[in-house]
């Protein structure tokens, strides 16, 4: 029998963004935001958007495809799908669902979408404000762990105390997100830039993460088009194809409540080796990554976890000439990521990879055949995905 596989199957044909907000600060709604990023999308790939026939999303997006398709004029709806759960790690998954979609025949052009108005609606950085709470969060809330970066804080506490890892580590995610949104007039943190002292300086949230270990909170949306990978030499871009996606996560990785047998993780022990396998590549072979930061310490994890260094060795690699672009060893969130460019709950993160592919990033690194992304660590479940250039077909 021969492998299943979506190697090669499907191209990265169009992406699309609207501007990015501060959270409360975008001046149309949310469906709109989503419609603006879809339509600048369909403009990239030099397509009709009418002539889109699905719509893939995660983390419950609110934007319904059956409205989307009318406001767009699309003539047939062949596809629809949420990913469920995880948060922001279901960023890398809807894009292989997307995928999925268009190689096996089901449908021709999918557009995969984030769209977020958190002032419109709850901000997701703020510990529960209903009356009641139930679930895994009533064996939390009343220990004092309500919003994420607490929740989170003690996975990554675990994992610096078993290994001798260091606060500088994650210093040096920070400041290479922020020094690479300095060159991206997109980003919301586009001309504020940060430094070690200031960093040092901040004031902690929840321990380990200071001010600036933090991602943002942001309205906007962004988008991009999936189409089958014979159609990619037909557009007008350089292509960016799938080589591989994997999701899931590790045994038992949302007991409650704290209960994971493998507790100081980001959630991808057991998706990397599929993603790999998929792509046939190996971590070495990656020329970019962006990360998704929902704090720092997911980073640092996230990077163990595919392969790009040992535990132990997390202080010497994890230094910011070794991810800054263009020459760093390991060029990281080279557009400022979520921590300086935009929250868009990652989606932004598949945006930039592209980018990298096509030699057009705001921080390009050089010759790029082989562009990886990791969404949602320390979430349920996770995905990550690797693109390539047509030289890795």
């Amino acid at each position: 029998m021969s492998k299943r596989s979506l190697r090669g199957s499907v191209a990265i044909a169009g992406i699309g963004e609207t501007p990015y907000y501060k959270h409360g600060q975008a001046p149309d709604s949310e469906f709109k935001l989503a419609l603006t990023a879809i339509l600048n999308a369909a403009k990239d790939a030099g397509i009709d958007p009418r002539d889109i026939d699905g719509f893939a999303s995660y983390s419950n997006d609110r934007s319904d495809p059956s409205r989307i398709a009318a406001a767009l004029g699309t003539k047939e709806l062949r596809f629809s799908n949420m990913q469920w759960g995880g948060g922001g790690g279901g960023g890398a998954a809807a894009v292989g669902n997307a995928a999925a979609a268009v190689a096996t025949g089901m449908a021709d052009c999918v557009v995969v979408f984030r769209a977020l108005a958190q002032g419109q609606f709850a901000r997701f950085g703020q510990g529960p404000t209903t009356p009641t709470i139930t679930g895994d969060l009533a064996m939390q809330a009343p220990y004092g762990l309500m919003s994420p970066g607490q929740r989170y804080a003690m996975k990554c506490m675990r994992f610096m105390k078993d290994h001798g890892v260091r606060q500088e580590a994650l210093r040096a995610i920070s400041l290479a997100s922020y020094h690479h949104a300095q060159f991206n007039p997109r980003a919301v943190m586009h001309g504020r830039p940060l430094d070690a002292e200031t960093y040092d300086n901040s004031r902690w949230i929840v321990e380990p993460w200071r001010l600036f270990d933090c991602c943002m909170e942001n309205d906007g949306a962004a988008a991009l088009i999936v189409m089958p990978a014979d159609r990619a030499k037909d557009l007008p871009h350089k292509p960016s194809y799938l080589l591989g996606v994997a999701a899931g996560s590790d045994h038992r990785c949302a007991a409650p409540s704290h209960n994971a047998p493998n507790y100081a993780s980001s959630s991808f022990a057991s998706v990397a080796p599929h993603l790999y396998d998929m792509a046939e590549v190996k971590p070495g072979d990656v020329d970019v990554l962006q990360s998704y930061e929902n704090f720092t310490g997911g980073v640092l994890m996230s990077l163990v976890e595919h392969g790009f260094f040992e535990p132990e060795a997390s202080n010497d690699f994890l230094v910011p000439e070794n991810l800054m672009a263009p020459g760093g060893k390991l060029p990281l969130n080279t557009s400022g990521g979520n921590l300086a460019e935009c929250y868009m709950h990652g989606l932004e993160l598949q945006l930039e990879a592209v980018r990298q592919l096509r030699g057009d990033s705001t921080r390009q690194v050089a010759s790029v055949d082989v562009s990886m992304v990791i969404a949602g660590p320390m979430v349920t479940p996770v995905s990550s995905l690797i693109l390539g250039s047509e030289a890795t077909l």
